[in-house]
């Protein structure tokens, strides 16, 4: 038996008696609203007090009032999300593909402003005038190992001068023109590098082509480990003394190499070191001779004036008498 056909059928649905409830609810916080808001005197103290139970009763009907008007909101915003799903899904796809690249561009840009702040942070001693420059490659063989720098006479760039990024030591100049100059790398097959290996080694650093040039015409009378430093020697007078290079390292075909500290980060930026011989390394004048001591002894001076010609040679013996002997 269904329950309409049962003893409660003639009961109304309740939304209709709840509709009902709710009417006679407002309509009394209404008329206490209308109550309360009279304005009291000394004399309606009752009136006071009813105004004061009014707001009492107002409060916690209020907030069941407005609770189901909270609900539908809530219930209306979850709809239009749910509507709306796939258009908000793409808006934000769209937005996290632009987040993306303004992320990776943020990236290259703070990797780029360490790099900067560490090139200007190269300093030699003692201190040498540098130019800054960027460089593209400008590979031309297979065993050629070229840049060009943005950076030329106009600046003060002559071939020979030692070209630094933030790590170490790149190259040097080998061409030069107004506004631009041809960098010749460490690896490529005609750089030839005077270097110190170790803590009293000398060699020639070679390039071959390849990432990790060898130590040419290695002496030194300590046993060589992987890992020691390799600096500029400066001989020859081609590059100042002490530039940082890299590290020995033994090659595979047991030849000693060396693992340039250059390689440890793009060379695009570089200081070119206008460098032209060690005269430039001590201020004009410090090598002038400085002036000898007296070399009086306190004599009397001789009179060096020349004086009346006289013979300096004995006199010659008389010649003896012809005939002398011949008296007897």
């Amino acid at each position: 038996m269904s329950l309409r056909d049962g003893p409660l059928g003639d009961i109304k649905p309740p939304l209709a008696w709840m509709a009902g409830v709710a009417l006679i609810i407002a309509l009394g916080a209404a008329l206490a609203v209308f109550v309360g808001d009279r304005r009291g005197t000394a004399r309606g103290q009752a009136l006071v007090t009813t105004r004061r139970a009014a707001d009492a009763v107002v409060g916690p009907v209020g907030g069941v009032l407005s609770a189901p008007i909270g609900w539908v909101r809530q219930g209306v915003d979850a709809g239009k999300d749910y509507v709306f799903a796939g258009t908000q899904n793409r808006a934000l796809k769209r937005q996290l593909i632009e987040a993306g690249a303004w992320k990776d561009e943020a990236v290259a840009l703070r990797n780029e402003n360490a790099r900067l702040r560490a090139l200007l942070g190269v300093k030699t001693d003692p201190p040498i005038p540098m130019v800054f420059a960027r460089t593209v490659i400008d590979a031309r063989g297979p065993f050629a190992n070229t840049r060009l720098a943005d950076a030329g006479a106009q600046r003060g760039v002559t071939e020979g001068n030692p070209v630094m990024s933030e790590r170490g030591l790149v190259g040097r100049v080998t061409g030069v023109g107004p506004r631009v100059s041809r960098i010749m790398l460490l690896t490529d097959a005609g750089s030839r590098t005077p270097v110190i290996v170790g803590a009293n080694g000398r060699a020639i650093l070679t390039g071959d082509g390849g990432a990790n040039p060898s130590l040419a015409y290695l002496r030194t009378h300590d046993v060589l480990h992987a890992g020691d430093r390799v600096l500029t020697s400066g001989d020859g007078g081609v590059l100042p003394r002490g530039l940082p290079v890299g590290s020995a390292v033994m090659g595979l075909d047991g030849v000693w190499r060396v693992a340039l500290d250059s390689d440890a980060s793009p060379i695009d930026f570089v200081h070119i070191l206008l460098f032209r011989d060690f005269s430039q390394l001590v201020a004009p004048g410090a090598l002038a001779p400085a002036a000898l001591p007296s070399t009086s002894t306190g004599a009397p001076d001789v009179d060096a004036s020349p004086g009346p010609a006289t013979s300096s040679r004995a006199p010659a013996p008389a010649p003896a008498a012809a005939g002398a002997g011949s008296r007897r």
